[in-house]
């Protein structure tokens, strides 16, 4: 494999056992093809919902942050997080 990644023990056993051929193809017929390709569509298109713990004194301070701007302090997380990964969001150098 070309690309190092991090595998967990499952993935990895999961890795090796396709590519040790372990696997073979299912006949499927095109309902339950286009079912499956539903199910994907819509957790691609879903939003997702993520479960945060923070350390107390952190909460509040998000919290007050987003009271100064006049946002929940759920909003203001979602767009520190998309800052980020969309790169306007750096670590000071």
């Amino acid at each position: 494999m070309v690309n190092k990644l991090k595998l967990d023990i499952e993935e990895k056993d999961l890795l090796d056992s396709y590519e040790n051929d372990e696997w073979q193809s299912v006949d499927m017929t095109s309902e339950k093809i286009q079912q499956y390709q539903s199910y994907a569509i819509n957790a691609l298109e879903a939003d997702g919902i993520v479960s945060l713990v923070f350390a107390k004194d952190d909460l509040k301070a998000i919290q007050q942050k987003a009271m100064e701007a006049g946002i929940s302090y759920q909003a203001l997380i979602t767009n520190i997080v998309h800052e980020f990964i969309s790169g306007n969001l750096v670590e000071k150098s």
